[in-house]
């Protein structure tokens, strides 16, 4: 296994440590997290911890592709990994925040859904020994979902303080790329399947 892909493992094992913190019932150990007032804002430590592991995890995704990409390492395997980890984290992540009101429950329909179409639809590929790499919606897809989910986590600050919602906007801008690179994605193995 090269670098690239221990790299993306990696990033498998964060988002689950990333989960269990954000999950578990600290309160029951007796364990409370400090809250803080920033300008009217009121900050959960909790969440900007989770937030700087969160943006941790997104970095890694950058950082595997470009190491692959630079040492000529792309894998097959690398790529499945890939797409594996970048769903794990940004859809646990949405249900996290869905259950706790940060976002609308439809938003994680789709963007999960769009996900299992487009897995069902890359396992299919491989039987008949076809990948498909993200596209470019796809790519920014993901950059936007993470940046707004990240933002959230912060609170959307700074531009929660002039009333901007640049983390909603993100994350419906991201929804609505799913669905734009999920039919990109169908085509692309239709056209590879076809050949």
């Amino acid at each position: 296994m090269n670098l690239p892909n221990k790299i993306t493992l990696a990033r498998i094992f964060l988002t689950v440590f990333i989960v269990i913190f954000l999950l578990f019932p600290f309160y029951a150990i007796n364990i409370n997290f400090p809250k803080y007032n920033v300008s009217g804002i009121i900050v959960d430590l909790r969440y900007i911890i989770g937030g700087i592991l969160f943006v941790i995890a997104s970095v890694t995704d950058l950082i595997d592709g470009k190491l692959a990409r630079r040492n000529n390492q792309v894998t097959d395997t690398g790529k499945m990994l890939d797409a594996i980890a970048d769903k794990v984290l940004v859809n646990s992540i949405l249900v996290i925040f869905t259950w706790n009101g940060f976002i609308k429950p439809i938003i994680a329909v789709i963007y999960i859904f769009r996900d299992e179409v487009v897995n069902a639809l890359r396992m299919h590929a491989a039987k008949n020994g076809v990948v498909v790499p993200a596209g470019v919606f796809g790519k920014i897809k993901t950059f936007s979902m993470m940046s707004g989910l990240s933002l959230m986590f912060f609170y959307n600050l700074p531009f929660e303080l002039i009333n901007i919602r640049v983390d909603e906007f993100l994350v419906y801008f991201a929804t609505v790329l799913s669905v734009v690179s999920g039919i990109e994605y169908y085509r692309k193995i239709m056209k590879k399947s076809v050949k």
